[in-house]
């Protein structure tokens, strides 16, 4: 399972998700991957207004999970469904 945060060097938000998301990815198994939003000209038009923003998956196909703050419940479900649905595949 991959998480997907976008993110932006100089953003204290993006840095207090990352921190309080960590903990809970490690406890699901899931990887984070960290993505500059002002890296990528597409995802800053799309999404930078709104960082941090948080995908179940990529940004593409992914699933937005919460944007600004953790949303620890709304995470923690997401990941135990998809270890679910990846167990019944």
């Amino acid at each position: 399972m991959e998480l997907t945060l976008l993110s932006r060097t100089y953003c204290h938000l993006c840095d207090e998700m990352h921190a309080a998301l960590a903990p809970l990815a490690q406890r699901h198994g899931a990887k984070i991957v960290v993505v500059d939003v002002d890296d990528h000209p597409a995802l800053e038009a799309a999404h930078g207004e709104r960082v941090p923003v948080l995908f179940l998956g990529s940004p593409a196909k992914g699933v937005e999970l919460c944007h600004y703050h953790l949303d620890a419940r709304r995470v923690g479900a997401a990941l135990a469904e998809a270890a679910r649905a990846s167990k019944t595949c």
